[in-house]
């Protein structure tokens, strides 16, 4: 089970709102490429430029989370650093969720949560109508909490064809290099594979520094039957290993 604790993590929001997010594409799914996002320079780019045709990642992010968008960077990153891929082989790309995200915002996230690491990465950022368009096409469903300015999402990674199409939606937390460079294989060859009904592990309510969510999240969690050990218990073992690793000494 989640170790329960104390957290400076915010939670304000209701269980009827975090039940409902999620991610279930439906059949045929695809992220379209031409809406047009922003790159950490402030050049208006698509998504089709960005994925230059190549088997893609793609992982939605709030640039000023406190929670789990960061540590799951570190660890996507950490397990394609490991997968025997190289940076020719696929495009690993962060689209940003909150349309107040900054440049600056994003590249203090590729800075402490992937320092130095030789990756395909991308870092976008979209206006209100365009994050819609790409997160309503793949069914992937967050919300918003304006009291504490976070949003509550799924920690997925999407492996992504290079048409836009998605293939495979897998937990971003622990994840092998192994299941990284299948999910790519899988995504180059345009095969599609079985979809969890629900990505349920949220983004929310986490933190990183005790390895816990708030009391009011597991709860949440555990009535929609999104707790799963086997899967998460790995994870949650590394943010919170990684975290006392980081604090000073």
């Amino acid at each position: 089970m989640l170790a329960l604790g104390a957290t400076g993590a915010h939670a304000g929001l209701l269980q009827s709102a975090l039940t409902a997010v999620g991610v279930s594409p439906p059949p045929e799914a695809r992220l379209p490429l031409q809406p047009r996002w922003r790159d950490l320079d402030g050049r208006e780019t698509s998504l089709g430029a960005a994925m230059g045709g190549k088997p893609t990642l793609v992982l939605f992010a709030d640039y000023t989370c406190s929670s789990l968008c960061g540590p799951a960077l570190a660890f996507v990153g950490d397990a394609l650093e490991k997968s025997g891929l190289t940076a020719k082989d696929y495009r690993l790309i962060v689209l940003g969720l909150d349309p107040k995200d900054s440049a600056a915002d994003a590249r203090a996230m590729r800075e402490r949560e992937a320092p130095g690491k030789d990756l395909p990465l991308t870092m976008l950022i979209g206006d209100e109508q365009t994050i819609h368009a790409a997160t309503q096409a793949i069914g992937y469903r967050y919300t918003y909490d304006a009291e504490h300015d976070q949003y509550a999402h799924p920690a997925a990674i999407l492996a992504v064809s290079g048409d836009g199409r998605v293939v495979r939606v897998v937990s971003a937390l622990g994840i092998s290099p192994n299941d990284l460079r299948l999910a790519l294989t899988e995504a180059g060859r345009g095969l599609v594979g079985s979809f969890a009904d629900h990505v349920r592990l949220l983004c929310y309510g986490f933190d990183p520094s005790v390895g816990a969510y708030t009391l009011s999240i597991q709860r949440a969690l555990a009535a929609s039957g999104a707790v799963t050990v086997t899967v998460l218990a790995g994870g949650i073992a590394w943010l919170a290993f990684a975290a006392r690793r980081s604090r000073p000494r």
